[in-house]
């Protein structure tokens, strides 16, 4: 960056000088090591130490940071950088161990919403794909006050994001399912699914899918909670991420539904009412012959939910759907699978996409965001003694 001091085009012409392809690699002299290192060295960014100033913020009372004219605004800054450096699943286990874990799961609980929204997005970058920070979160009670921003905060914003919090959390993790069911937590999926909010919805929809393919006992739970009309209604949708989310779920409900012919195990595997499943066949009619009206592109984009619709009316029907007869399921170059887990996918962090190598994120370079990142916040002398 112009102005910093830092010798930025003189690093980059030496590293250029040494790859461009015109001689073959040399040994580096001792010079040009050093050289290197201290120019290396200078843009490095000791990342504990970041989180060591960052927890000191934190763990300041708000009328304190106030007082030192902090503002929510720089919270919410300083908040986007512990998430960068917690992307790391080292240095996310590492928050707990410099005393910043807990203190962050307190400002779920700050008067501004912005706060609220943006500590519980770090806390799902702690957790996701990550066992021990899930039952650190778990031991310091940091579910609690997700699902009390998830049920009740008036900022759908927070609310949505604590839901993905809360998502990644008790994925793959039986204490954290358990604790979520106990806690009523499907009763807090299902209002959510009654949001105005398609984001909101969608990652309602998403969770539910997930806790199905975990629990198939929970079938007969979600039924009484009156989630299948809710599904039904949602999977006309004028959102296709919800639609498909919907659909998915009534799949999950109806794939093992027994027919004439079959035997299933009635407490796991609910049966509509006579009322339900003829609105049902009615959403499902509508959405095929608004599927077979698409062109050839939108038709490529609703591949999936092409499939599911299909596959819920076998489910139901025992029969193939209307689009097998018009050819519509399987199209030149789909794989003609049934539809996949896309939930799963959905689960999977896009920050961590890399953490199976446990390598370690220390800061970002030679960007312009990094102007926008500032000194951490430097509180000066506290109030004095009244």
């Amino acid at each position: 960056m112009a102005g910093d001091g830092k010798n930025w085009e003189g690093l980059l012409k030496w590293s250029l000088s040494q790859s461009d392809g015109t001689r073959p690699p040399r040994d580096l002299s001792e010079e040009d090591k050093k050289w290197f290192m201290e120019a290396m060295q200078s843009q490095t960014v000791d990342v504990i130490k970041r989180m060591k100033e960052i927890t000191l913020v934190m763990q300041t009372p708000e009328q304190v940071l106030v007082s030192q004219g902090v503002t929510s605004a720089d919270i919410e800054d300083m908040l986007d950088e512990l998430q960068e450096h917690v992307e790391s699943i080292d240095m996310a286990n590492d928050l707990h161990s410099i005393g910043g874990l807990v203190p962050l799961l307190g400002w779920l609980k700050n008067s501004n919403a912005g706060i609220r929204a943006k500590a519980a997005e770090v806390v799902t970058t702690i957790v996701q794909n990550n066992p021990k920070s899930q039952q650190l979160v778990m031991e310091a009670n940091g579910l609690e006050p997700l699902l009390s921003n998830f049920s009740l905060d008036p900022d759908v914003t927070v609310r949505t994001k604590s839901l993905g919090a809360i998502s990644s959390l008790i994925r793959n993790n039986k204490p954290g399912i358990a604790a979520f069911r106990l806690a009523n937590g499907y009763a807090s999926l299902r209002d959510a699914l009654g949001s105005e909010s398609v984001r909101f919805q969608s990652k309602a929809l998403n969770l539910l899918h997930y806790l199905l393919q975990a629990n198939t006992s929970d079938r007969n739970v979600v039924t009484e909670l009156g989630f299948p009309r809710l599904m039904m209604h949602l999977a006309s949708s004028e959102d296709a991420n919800v639609r498909e989310a919907a659909l998915r779920g009534l799949f999950e409900l109806t794939k093992d539904r027994p027919t004439q012919n079959s035997k299933t195990d009635s407490a796991t595997t609910p049966t509509p009412s006579s009322e339900d499943d003829e609105k049902l066949k009615q959403i499902l009619q509508n959405r095929i012959d608004n599927i077979a009206t698409m062109s050839p592109d939108d038709l490529g984009a609703a591949r999936e939910e092409r499939q599911l619709v299909d596959s819920v009316w076998r489910a139901c029907y025992n029969e193939p759907s209307a689009l097998h007869e018009k050819g519509l399921v399987v199209l030149p170059g789909d794989d003609g699978e049934l539809p996949p887990d896309v939930a799963g996918k959905l689960f999977e962090p896009p920050l961590r996409a890399w953490a199976s190598n446990r390598t370690e994120s220390f800061g970002r370079s030679g960007s312009g965001e990094d102007e926008k990142k500032k000194s951490p916040l430097l509180l000066g002398p506290g109030p004095g003694p009244s």
